[in-house]
């Protein structure tokens, strides 16, 4: 939903805060989204969306185009819209890099898990070669959307769900089947030996993840202060659509659910 995000990616039994998802920046205060993908290039920066009106808009060094339809603009407008466009052309390489160290906190508790819990050497490396080729690929379809200029609303989550949850289920596997043979096994001395090494390992990816969760916590939150600025923004321009309301590129998402706005017949005018 906007330009990133600060949510909760779950990995079994290891949760690593900063996954993005629908550019949707989602702390305890900030909650801010947009209905549109974003492409930004030289030419200028474009918001689209398949669902709602407007479903194209256009601006480029104070000049607008909504649906394909130049938007006369105040000297004033002219002026923020080249605020905003150059705040959307300077979110989209922090949202990437918050995305990269979001993935690499996955990675980085899920290859400490694998090490940990491999029952043998080559049980080890074939997961840890696995585990690095996922990671290269999260990192390569971030790069190829974020890093070129380009926001669509799943593209960051496809790649999550392609490549960090779908690590997750072999990885649980190992763990339960060294759990269960030790049990099996009927040998105390294995089976704490088990328990101590889990005990361990969770201390050990919680202050990994904390400390790196809590830099990236602080990184979205000062998107989440230019968002606001954004918003603010947008509320100040002068023009209006067609139907008398204002342009709306990102809004407060009360309700968390990525709810979209559709508006009628907003074609723009200026007021």
């Amino acid at each position: 939903t906007i330009l990133p995000l600060l949510v909760a990616l779950s990995l079994g039994a290891v949760a690593v805060p900063a996954a993005a998802h629908d550019l949707h920046i989602n702390t305890d205060q900030c909650n801010y989204s947009t209905d549109y993908d974003v492409f930004v290039t030289h030419a200028g920066v474009r918001f689209e969306r398949e669902d709602g009106t407007p479903s194209k808009v256009f601006m480029h060094d104070g000049q607008l185009r909504i649906d394909g339809r130049n938007v006369t603009v105040s000297d004033a407008d002219a002026r923020s819209l080249r605020e905003y466009e150059t705040q959307v052309r300077t979110a989209l390489p922090e949202i990437a890099g918050i995305a990269h160290e979001g993935v690499d906190i996955g990675f980085s508790a899920l290859t400490k898990v694998a090490a940990t819990f491999a029952s043998n050497g080559s049980e080890r490396d074939n997961l840890m070669d696995r585990l690095n080729r996922k990671h290269a690929d999260a990192l390569r379809r971030i790069d190829e959307t974020l890093g070129h200029g380009e926001w669509r609303h799943d593209a960051i989550e496809d790649a999550v769900k392609d490549t960090v949850e779908d690590a997750v289920p072999e990885l649980v596997s190992t763990v339960a089947a060294g759990a269960v043979k030790a049990a099996l096994s009927g040998d105390e001395a294995q089976v704490a030996a088990l328990q101590a090494r889990a005990d361990s390992l969770d201390k050990s990816i919680d202050r990994e993840v904390d400390a790196r969760a809590d830099k990236l916590t602080v990184r979205a939150e000062g998107l989440c202060k230019r968002f606001a600025a954004m918003d603010d923004m947008q509320k100040q321009w002068q023009f209006r659509l067609a139907n008398g309301t204002p342009l709306e590129l990102l809004h407060w998402d009360k309700s968390h659910n990525h709810h979209k706005h559709a508006h009628k017949d907003d074609v723009a005018t200026s007021r």
